[in-house]
């Protein structure tokens, strides 16, 4: 069975990348998902914050308030660091779970769809890693037009980020999306087709 890390910036595409991979049969993991999914009163990453934050970061319902939760972290790098270290290892073992039963299934290969996939140390799980790749000006246009985010939102979310120039350095594969979406699909089936995904 082959993993392929795929990851991305914020606007770059990834999400599309993965919608294409589905489409076309493919096995695609989601790490966010997961991490939402753990995050549901009661589970593992829920309890961490509610050990470690208490009930402020709960709303009235007991579901976790991820703005206050996200107040905490991002004002913070060091805290930040320490919730990582704590809900990181909880997250990889659930998709290596679900790794392992997709390849019960027969599955070949798997794409682990992590935003933060070289940031956080995901690369090591995978056999190889795509890059969702957009030019800065191109990734800042199309993030003001998703999100509305007025220009220096949009850099600010943009620099939050390891640069996409570094991650093409560590990438094994670059889909380069400053086309449009056929252009786009074309790259990624070719990508697959060679590497007999």
């Amino acid at each position: 069975m082959k993993i392929i890390g795929l990851t991305g910036g914020i606007a770059s595409g990834k999400s599309t990348v993965a919608d294409i991979l589905i489409e076309n049969g493919y096995k695609v993991i989601d790490c966010d998902k997961i991490a939402w999914a753990l995050a549901e009163p009661q589970r593992e990453i829920w309890q961490i914050y509610l050990e470690r934050y208490g009930e402020r970061v709960l709303n009235p319902d007991r579901t976790l308030n991820r703005q206050a939760v996200a107040d905490i972290v991002f004002r913070d790098k060091e805290e930040l660091t320490a919730i990582n270290a704590l809900v990181h290892p909880i997250i990889k073992g659930q998709m290596w779970e679900e790794a392992a039963q997709a390849k019960k299934s027969g599955v070949q290969t798997i794409f682990f769809d992590v935003p933060l996939l070289f940031e956080a140390g995901f690369d090591k799980m995978t056999d190889e890693n795509w890059l969702v790749y957009v030019l800065p000006e191109i990734q800042k246009e199309r993030l003001m037009a998703r999100n509305g985010y007025s220009e220096a939102e949009a850099l600010r979310r943009i620099s939050a980020q390891m640069s996409l120039e570094k991650k093409k350095l560590l990438a094994d594969v670059v889909i380069d999306n400053n086309g449009d979406v056929e252009e786009l699909h074309r790259q990624v089936l070719e990508q697959v087709k060679d590497g007999q995904g």
